[in-house]
């Protein structure tokens, strides 16, 4: 999940939003494997395990709605899995 700040919401950096977010994440059926602070046009970047899409979409909204932080989802398979598909099997 890539993360961008609101002008408000870098206001609020704290661990405890850092809590938080970890606690919408699990509430949302989620794992957060790690996370990194990035410089660009994305803020931050988690790398999150979730049983589907539709999960990964609910907690992006949550996060949001909580957070001020506005995240887009980018699904994402193993190279191997990939070459599988690309296969035929």
């Amino acid at each position: 999940m890539k993360g961008k700040y609101s002008s408000e919401a870098i206001k609020q950096i704290s661990g405890k939003r850092t809590t938080k977010a970890t606690d919408i994440v699990k509430k949302c059926g989620g794992k957060i494997v790690a996370v990194y602070a990035t410089m660009g046009d994305t803020d931050l970047l988690a790398i999150t395990e979730f049983p589907s899409l539709n999960e990964a979409i609910k907690a992006s909204i949550a996060l949001n709605k909580a957070l001020g932080i506005s995240f887009s989802t980018v699904p994402a398979i193993t190279v191997e899995d990939f070459d599988k598909l690309a296969s035929g099997k």
